[in-house]
């Protein structure tokens, strides 16, 4: 007989993701700026990230549940958890590349934390050629 899961279902941790975003959208983090206008401190709300991390933490702190073998799914323990979880860090990496791409996250950090690279090759062969205009002087 397997050991209890502390979160029940598949459909039971797609809930507890749910809360999480709606916690992380409802609860933005501020930028303290200056106004020019009026010479005050102003708030500047900035929409938080979705990350797997975030959610490990939040279901930690709101559930006292550590979910982190849910998604490693040590020795097939957790299989009926896995297109959940699949589909979890799916949602999590969309929300990243969609807000770099929209600028409402840093763009350079959401590409490394998701892999994405621009990749520039650059070929040489240890050949220069060199052509001489006859009447010019070149510098």
């Amino acid at each position: 007989m397997g050991k209890n899961k502390y979160i029940e279902t598949p459909e039971r941790l797609l809930e507890m993701f749910n809360e999480y975003k709606q916690f992380t959208k409802d609860n933005p983090r501020y930028k303290h700026q200056l106004c020019q206008r009026t010479a005050e401190m102003v708030k500047e709300p900035l929409e938080v990230p979705l990350t797997i991390e975030g959610f490990r933490v939040y279901c930690y702190n709101i559930f006292k549940v550590t979910v982190d073998h849910y998604f490693k799914n040590s020795e097939g323990a957790y299989e009926e958890y896995r297109h959940i979880c699949t589909h979890i860090k799916e949602e999590i990496r969309q929300d990243q590349i969609n807000g770099g791409m929209v600028g409402q996250y840093n763009p350079s950090i959401t590409q490394r934390l998701n892999g994405l690279v621009e990749k520039t090759q650059v070929e040489q062969d240890g050949k220069i050629e060199v052509v001489f205009v006859k009447g010019k002087t070149i510098l």
